[in-house]
């Protein structure tokens, strides 16, 4: 995995880079990169992606070129203080998707939402229309296409002209489709937000807040499903746990 950063401000985590902002800054600096007409990919990094990272050499760039990388995970954060790494708070990605569909109401931000099976999707969008009325929803699609398809999709969110794309899709599918769309000229703000689209549509309860305030989604979570995220979670976060001591051990050991 490569090393270091290459945007001003941004700081490394165990090697990975975080924008040390919080979800206010956040929402300020995509505001600031649709007002500028460009392209933005929005990530959000857990110990997952962290682990991802590591194992596949296109994550690793795919993150170091996104125009926002936000600590995602409760992971994160709690590494970066362990480490001496200034990061404010942890922004997830349901909570960024929120924020920023208050911004697109308030801004007359056209929104995509593109992800998840055609009900979910669609059941997404009335909740969303439910809590932010005046929401311009540009179009919703499933996320059930191949990468073959990733142009057709393309075209599809550009005559929509969307500014805020968000993407409920796993990785590394998601990340690999958003940087096609990079590729092709796209602009606007393209969100990774995993499987929010389930959260919001109400389809899979999210953590109780004490929970969230106890750093304990992630269990959450797991307990919801136990078959897709038990390796994730258990095996994943032991693995991280390591990847931190070690790094602690080198960052000590570089201080004497």
């Amino acid at each position: 995995m490569a090393e270091g950063t290459s945007f001003p401000g941004r700081v490394a985590v165990m090697g990975v880079p975080v924008d040390p902002w919080t979800m206010a800054q956040t929402v300020a600096k995509t505001k600031e990169l649709i007002g500028s007409d460009s392209f933005a990919h929005l990530i959000g990094v857990n110990a997952d992606k962290v682990l991802q990272m590591r194992d596949d050499p296109e994550m690793d760039a795919i993150v170091r070129r996104c125009e926002i990388v936000n600590a995602d995970g409760a992971s994160m954060v709690m590494a970066a203080r362990r480490l001496g790494v200034s990061v404010p708070e942890r922004v997830a990605g349901i909570d960024l998707m929120g924020e920023l569909c208050a911004l697109a109401e308030n801004e007359g931000y056209r929104v995509f939402l593109l992800g998840a099976k055609r009900e979910i999707v669609e059941r997404t969008r009335d909740v969303l229309l439910g809590n932010y009325p005046e929401l311009p929803i540009a179009g919703v699609r499933d996320g059930y296409f191949g990468e073959d398809e990733f142009d057709a999709v393309a075209d599809e969110v550009r005559a929509s002209g969307a500014q805020i794309t968000f993407v409920g899709i796993t990785s590394p599918k998601k990340e690999r489709l958003i940087e096609r769309f990079r590729e092709l000229g796209l602009k606007g703000a393209y969100v990774g937000v995993g499987g929010s689209f389930d959260v919001v549509s109400g389809a899979i309860p999210r953590a109780p807040i004490w929970m969230q305030r106890a750093h304990l989604e992630w269990l959450f979570r797991m307990m919801q499903e136990p078959g897709r995220l038990a390796k994730r979670y258990v095996v994943g976060n032991a693995r991280f746990m390591a990847l931190l001591r070690k790094e602690e051990k080198r960052m000590k050991g570089a201080s004497r």
